[in-house]
């Protein structure tokens, strides 16, 4: 057994932004510990992490130009995750990590640092469940529209 630092408490998932960048749709989401939202210095620094991360051209024969950007203004951490779809139902994940109390500092996780917390799988499962109901088991074939218009914004 093992001793928690603090008992487990809901937190903040909100759909943040519809982020249209370089030809990329990206859902935004912020996740927030003892906050409503992430800090804007952190959500900032997130999005410049993602305009480098994000391959261009966005569209291509494999590469639909959508994904999200989760934001977690964490306890420990923060974390940022960049992700993206491509060959129809495999998914790109990035992961930059940085301290809780320089919002404006990230950097690309190593293989030693964490890739994702409870919260950060909520928001990639809910994805998950988006893309599978929108764009794969889609009868009418897959809809991005659709799958875009999908959004979490739960306490979880």
């Amino acid at each position: 057994m093992f001793k928690l630092q603090e008992p487990y408490e809901p937190r903040p998932i909100r759909f943040l932004e519809l982020w249209e960048e370089s030809g990329w749709r990206m859902k935004v989401y912020g996740i927030a510990y003892h906050r409503a939202l992430p800090r804007q210095e952190l959500i900032e620094a997130a999005q410049a992490v993602a305009r480098e991360r994000l391959p261009q051209p966005a569209i291509t024969p494999n590469r639909y130009g959508v994904g999200f950007l989760g934001i977690h203004d964490g306890r420990g951490a923060n974390f940022v995750f960049v992700d993206w779809w491509v060959d129809e139902n495999e998914l790109h994940h990035h992961v930059y990590i940085g301290p809780p109390d320089q919002p404006a500092q990230l950097r690309y996780a190593t293989e030693a640092d964490s890739k994702a917390c409870v919260w950060d799988l909520h928001v990639m499962n809910f994805e998950r469940q988006a893309w599978l109901t929108t764009i794969l088991t889609n009868p009418a074939g897959g809809d991005l529209e659709a799958y875009l218009a999908r959004r979490l914004n739960e306490d979880i």
